[in-house]
């Protein structure tokens, strides 16, 4: 399922294993296929789709049908049976058509100087499938790309290089990164904080397998680490008592004003990075068109273009939150570089950044926010999310606000409300939020007050929904609708089609969080934020859509459940 003749990871193997670097792909010979919004599938040839055309497009990633088959078009060299018959003679075609063998193939020119050869399933509709993929280069007659399997359908998961993130992918960045994540907390003796630290960085190693176009490794990797993770914060979250112990000093090889000299340089780096080396992905894509269309009236569900169609999937707060930026760094109509999504995705990370040092010393000290901050800035997924320029963001900055106000029960309503009408999986975190630092005498009290802060703020942020008289059902159908019916490779469920027991942790997932009210734990901040954060990782085990970008919704409470319980001493 990889690209004819890509050589990858061999040379930072040994890099790789040891910091978790995602390796970078080499550069295919081939222009990417454009991928639809939210979902990252390709645009792939319907046999009645592409327009007859004498001449190639210009456009490289533009597909049309040949004239004729048997006859070379203009400035081309090769025939379209010519074509089919270079594709037809590859390994993994072969492969595929002894487990499909009626599957037929269609010949199609793809820009002006390629050939894309696919094979299809009898049928029409869903029942219609893609089976195998071939790029052939006219001028040499030479396959660049051979697909089989998910990456037919998801060009995301064909280690384009650059695709996500750009630069950010570099070992020039991402080892540095990874050593300044870890080196400081490694003074001996060892402690579980050491291995906490080793699983963050280790989901890098995944992804040097997603870069290399590997989802038969990629895949399996992350479940074990997300359930780790899972493991430990309830083991830190359900252990009562232990706010009340003493607290050990935290193992830091430097002073802390070191790392908050470190954060303000990195910083710049980061910033200077996105202007310099980062693309805008659909997400952020999205954030922008739902921005624009809320200025200016249109609805805001069912009616995304046709180059983002559900962009529409979030809730209405992910559009909201960009339209200042848009209304700043106005959007052409075209999916360029977004300076408004560019502008966002920096805030959001700069903010999240903030909100974790103000957190961490209202906790601790400014000893603990200093360390919350370096952390942030020096773990390579939180760039990868800033490069990618995605609302992932946002949900980590209102992780962080949570952690800010969790000891004011209205606050955590409206920060609760602003989270799960972001991104509505963040609503799992409702029934925890709503019970916190209740006590025997003031359990009603608290959750009431933190209900009406959380319906009010729900109510005017879905105004501009409500004010429109939006179909709630297109409201349902593109955001819980679409997700729900969602498939993917990126998860072991969708990858190995494991349907039942995904359902089993689905129901499981759900029943913890809504039991996290009411089960005994830790009931200081550290308490909440590793529930929290075990409640975050629970919901995200069971999807089957699951990327990377995701890690930065429950980072803020982990590093809080895993710093926050040591004693931090202040910059001098």
């Amino acid at each position: 399922m990889r690209r004819a003749g890509a050589p990858l990871a061999a040379v930072l193997a040994v890099l790789v294993l040891l910091l978790g670097v995602p390796a970078v792909a080499p550069a295919a010979s081939a222009v990417p296929t454009t991928t639809t919004a939210a979902t990252g599938l390709a645009q792939t040839a319907e046999p009645d789709s592409p327009a007859l055309l004498s001449r190639a497009p210009t456009d490289p990633n533009a597909i049309s049908r040949p004239e004729r088959l048997d006859a070379r078009p203009p400035d081309h060299r090769l025939t379209g049976l010519q074509a089919q018959a270079i594709a037809g003679r590859n390994g993994k075609v072969r492969e595929a058509l002894r487990k499909y063998p009626t599957a037929k193939p269609e010949v199609f020119l793809k820009g002006p100087a390629r050939w894309q050869v696919s094979w299809f399933t009898p049928g029409t509709g869903t029942a219609r499938k893609e089976i195998a993929q071939v790029y052939v280069d006219d001028a040499t007659g030479g396959i660049t790309e051979a697909w089989t399997g998910p990456q037919v359908a998801w060009t995301m998961a064909r280690g384009y290089p650059g695709a996500f993130g750009r630069k950010v992918n570099s070992p020039w960045v991402w080892i540095p990164l990874t050593l300044l994540f870890l080196v400081p907390f490694l003074r001996p003796p060892l402690r579980m904080l050491h291995l906490d630290l080793a699983v963050l960085v280790a989901f890098g190693l995944s992804v040097a397998f997603f870069n290399d176009a590997n989802l038969d490794v990629s895949v399996p990797l992350v479940a074990p680490l997300l359930l780790y993770l899972l493991a430990r914060m309830l083991w830190i979250g359900l252990r009562r008592g232990r706010e009340y112990e003493p607290r050990p000093t935290l193992p830091l090889l430097v002073p802390t004003t070191w790392l908050a000299i470190a954060v303000v340089f990195l910083v710049g780096f980061r910033i200077g990075l996105n202007v310099t080396s980062s693309n805008v992905i659909d997400v952020g894509y999205s954030g922008v068109i739902g921005a624009d269309r809320l200025v200016d009236g249109k609805p805001l569900y069912g009616a995304f273009p046709s180059d983002d169609e559900h962009g529409d999937t979030y809730g209405p707060v992910a559009y909201e939150a960009y339209v200042p930026f848009e209304q700043a760094l106005p959007w052409s109509g075209r999916w360029d570089d977004l300076p408004a999504a560019h502008a966002a995705a920096i805030v959001f990370d700069l903010l999240t950044l903030l909100l974790l040092f103000l957190a961490g010393r209202r906790i601790r000290g400014p000893g603990l926010g200093v360390v919350l901050a370096y952390a942030w800035v020096t773990w390579p997924f939180s760039l990868y999310a800033l490069n990618c320029n995605t609302n992932d963001g946002l949900v980590a900055a209102l992780a962080a606000l949570t952690l800010f106000v969790a000891a004011k029960p209205a606050g955590r309503g409206a920060v609760a409300a602003l989270s799960g009408l972001s991104k509505l999986g963040s609503l799992g975190l409702v029934p925890l939020m709503a019970t916190h630092g209740a006590t025997r005498g003031r359990w009603m009290a608290t959750v009431v007050r933190f209900t009406l802060a959380f319906v009010l703020v729900a109510a005017v942020v879905s105004l501009p929904i409500l004010l429109r008289g939006e179909s709630l059902r297109t409201v349902y159908d593109q955001t819980i609708g679409f997700q729900a019916a969602r498939g993917a490779p990126f998860s072991v469920w969708g990858l190995y089609d494991l349907t039942g027991p995904q359902h089993v942790w689905q129901a499981a997932a759900a029943l913890f969080a809504l039991a996290a009210a009411l089960i005994p734990r830790r009931r200081d901040v550290v308490g909440l934020a590793a529930v929290a954060a075990a409640i975050v990782i629970a919901l995200q085990l069971g999807v089957t859509y699951w990327f990377y970008l995701y890690l930065v919704w429950f980072f803020p409470f982990l590093a809080v459940a895993v710093f926050a319980r040591f004693r931090v001493p202040d910059p001098a």
